[in-house]
């Protein structure tokens, strides 16, 4: 059985539930995917299986012998190829659609995407810090880190200190996530609260083990 599925971060709404408490949701296009490869312990040493998701209006031409491999049609390409973790892959076939019916409300999920990227920031931005004092001539000292280590001794920076540079752009987990509803029909999953990404990111939903919830 596989256990997550690609999908793409539509935006956040709110949802009402039966009593009207409004709750902050998140709507992610899950799918529809389609199998174009099944890795077993056999031939590559672990399980795993390539799902396709997307359209690739002009696809290379590795690509297509892929996806003919695969039994899909060649003419269309798939935007986005990645591997998902998967119980076994005996019950599974190549070509295969999977859709977000594979989901059920009130499911516990992962959701993992690529955060959106900030450029190069400042400490205050990036890690938080409070800035320098307001007052007593450090008029120019507002936003800065401080100190960053001694002259003489150690006479030099540590590793790993925090400063300023790049922020974002970067893998982010976020677990535990509910599934307020799933339309099959549409291929839309709400998921509450929100979720790593610009809108029109790929997220990789991961289904969790039944004794989380």
């Amino acid at each position: 059985m596989i256990q997550a599925l690609l999908g793409r971060k539509l935006g956040m709404t709110r949802l009402f539930d039966e009593n009207g408490v409004v709750t902050a949701s998140t709507l992610v296009e899950a799918g529809p995917c389609f199998i174009t490869q099944l890795r077993t312990t056999e031939t590559d040493g672990y399980v795993a299986v390539q799902l396709g998701f997307g359209v690739k209006s002009r696809p290379s031409r590795p690509q297509k012998g892929h996806l003919r491999k695969a039994g899909l049609p060649d003419r269309q390409g798939l935007e986005t190829l990645r591997e998902v973790p998967a119980d076994s892959t005996e019950d599974l076939e190549l070509g295969a659609r999977i859709d977000a019916s594979m989901f059920a409300q009130g499911e516990i999920v992962d959701v993992i995407g690529t955060s959106k990227g900030k450029g190069f920031a400042g400490v205050m931005k990036r890690h938080n810090f409070s800035g320098g004092p307001k007052t007593h001539g450090q008029s120019d000292r507002w936003r800065h880190s401080g100190s960053v280590g001694s002259g003489t001794t150690p006479g030099r920076t540590f590793k790993n200190m925090r400063m300023a540079g790049h922020l974002g752009d970067a893998r982010v987990t976020v677990k535990n996530l509910r599934i307020l509803s799933v339309d099959p029909e549409r291929n839309l999953v709400a998921l509450r609260g929100a979720i790593p990404g610009p809108n029109g990111g790929l997220v990789v939903i991961r289904k969790k083990p039944p004794e989380v919830y």
